[in-house]
């Protein structure tokens, strides 16, 4: 009975660690077949950087993010730290054909090294709220903006257009509320970058 039972746990294990060899889903992350590219479809949560790095770990080759959709972060400290790895790493971001991005998810796209996006898509910005106040209830150049600024700056925007953008956003619509870009407004902040 003894070497049965061992044998049962034994097998659990092999099958255990043969799902986890196997394993192509990570959170809101999708392993594609080629295992260079990923698909990303919903919120940016506070296990997101984990299961990201748990990703990475097992697939090193990454090199590009189809968003289906991602309408924004239940935690915006790892949204951007997330977002600041796919940047680091030299991974591309790409929102499909009739995807969605909003909010923090505009941040994580905008993470890509290069950013293109498919038809009939969807970009919408808005103001962040603290519970208690919103973004744009704070001056300019109050050190609340700074995360924000600071993080479009470390992927690659001038200085000029890290604020430029970013208070175009919490301008655009209350944080209870949307503004979907329009082509002249994804042109004029450089949203996209084939």
């Amino acid at each position: 009975m003894k070497s049965f039972l061992f044998y049962i746990a034994v097998m659990a294990m092999s099958v255990s660690a043969c799902d986890k060899a196997n394993q192509t889903q990570f959170g809101i992350f999708k392993v594609l077949d080629d295992a260079t590219t990923i698909e990303m479809d919903g919120v940016i949560k506070s296990k997101t950087l984990k299961n990201f790095n748990d990703l990475i770990d097992r697939y090193p080759n990454i090199n590009l993010i189809n968003i289906v959709n991602c309408d924004g972060s239940a935690d915006d400290e790892i949204n951007l730290q997330v977002a600041q790895l796919v940047y680091d790493m030299g991974i591309n971001t790409h929102l499909n054909d009739n995807g969605l991005i909003a909010s923090g998810g505009v941040d994580f796209f905008l993470a890509g090294v290069k950013r293109t996006r498919g038809t009939n898509t969807m970009i919408g910005v808005h103001s962040w709220s603290d519970g208690s106040s919103e973004a744009n209830e704070f001056p300019v150049g109050h050190a609340n903006h700074l995360p924000y600024i600071n993080f479009y700056v470390a992927i690659g925007f001038s200085q000029q257009a890290a604020e430029d953008f970013y208070y175009f956003t919490i301008n655009a619509a209350p944080a209870s509320d949307i503004h979907y870009m329009t082509e002249a407004e994804i042109d004029q902040y450089n949203i996209l970058n084939p």
